[in-house]
């Protein structure tokens, strides 16, 4: 068994990290193996810009669930790139629209066929283990648990309690 397997939840957190980190730069070696200047930090505002044609800064921070102030950092290092272009929405003067330049357009058209095969590859992953077909099941539980309660609190509350 290894380190981390032996010590269960108290390496919960750096399991994660270290699959997340695993993953992410598997995923941005393929774009640079395909000649694709993409990063994948990106992919949450280009998936969502795939989707519709304009999207407020709001919307975005509201679905992806992370401040709009992390959202504004990468709109903004997108439209240095010359990716995504903000205006000023239509029925409020106060609120940003994001949307693609066109060659925003065009590099989300080219990296759509990643996007494809990084879910097929992903799919077929899942299937080669007994518990992993229900991990983004196991995940959106857990996640929905944290909403609930933070770890602090659970923490907090056992603590207080013996």
């Amino acid at each position: 068994m290894s380190f981390y397997q032996s010590l269960g939840f108290l390496v919960f957190g750096s399991r994660l990290r270290r699959l997340s980190e695993a993953f992410l730069a598997d995923v941005n070696k393929i774009y640079a193996s395909h000649e694709l200047s993409f990063d994948a930090a990106w992919f949450p505002v280009f998936y969502i810009l795939s989707r519709q044609e304009t999207v407020s800064i709001r919307d975005i921070s509201d679905e992806l669930g992370i401040s709009h102030s992390a959202v504004s950092q990468l709109v903004s290092s997108l439209q240095q790139k010359g990716l995504i272009k903000t205006t000023t929405a239509d029925d409020d003067a106060r609120k940003k629209v994001v949307a693609f330049t066109s060659k925003g357009k065009k590099l989300q058209q080219q990296v759509q066929p990643v996007w494809d095969a990084l879910q097929q590859a992903m799919e077929a992953l899942v299937q080669e283990g007994r518990h992993s077909k229900t991990i983004l099941s196991a995940i959106g539980e857990i996640e929905q648990g944290l909403q609930n309660e933070s770890v602090f609190n659970r923490v907090q509350n056992i603590l207080h309690h013996q």
